[in-house]
């Protein structure tokens, strides 16, 4: 096995009731893993929920997060995403104090990094952008000039670029849960 630290990527398909959250990020903590980054939302199933980590380990410690991790009942699938094939994206919102002569200079940055300015004050603007880790990076670093008031990030988010859907692989038992009954 690669002894190499590296970013993992990893996104789990689970049941969407309470606590699950709590109970995969444990497993991280209990194993001796920080989690870089962790996204949850419901999928198109309301009934389940996508939950993705990043977190730096050895290819033995992916394999032990994903070994561990997919014990759990609420747990119904795993797949370590390629960056290469996959597409990942952040979301920001930056809070950045500024007068009415540093408004042009900060928009033609924001314009070049592809953000929108989503509210404008006379003391103060809001930015959003969407993209790589590194664009957000970048972006941070050309803002870090300007008085930053406030900064929300999402973390990563990740989604293969394959057609594979997360029903591919299901046997028709775990598939029967993912059809909702309609009134």
């Amino acid at each position: 096995m690669n002894d190499e630290i590296r970013k993992y990527v990893i996104s789990i398909l689970v049941d969407n009731q309470s606590n699950v959250l709590t109970r995969i990020s444990s497993l991280f903590g209990r194993r001796g893993f920080n989690i870089d980054s962790l996204t949850v939302s419901t999928t198109n199933n309301p009934l389940y929920s996508r939950i993705t980590a990043v977190f730096k380990g050895s290819e033995q410690g992916l394999h032990q997060i994903v070994s561990q991790t997919s014990k759990s009942e609420v747990v119904k699938k795993i797949f370590v995403l390629d960056e290469r094939k996959s597409i990942y994206r952040e979301l920001l919102l930056l809070k950045v104090r500024c007068d009415k002569n540093e408004r042009t200079g900060i928009k033609e940055i924001v314009e070049i990094f592809r953000g929108k300015i989503v509210d404008l004050s006379k003391q103060s603007m809001v930015i959003e952008m969407t993209g790589s880790t590194e664009k957000i990076d970048g972006f941070m670093d050309m803002m870090s000039c300007y008085d930053i008031v406030e900064v929300c990030r999402t973390g990563i988010t990740g989604i293969s670029k394959t057609s594979h859907s997360w029903d591919d692989d299901m046997n028709e038992d775990e598939l029967k849960p993912l059809v909702t009954p309609v009134d």
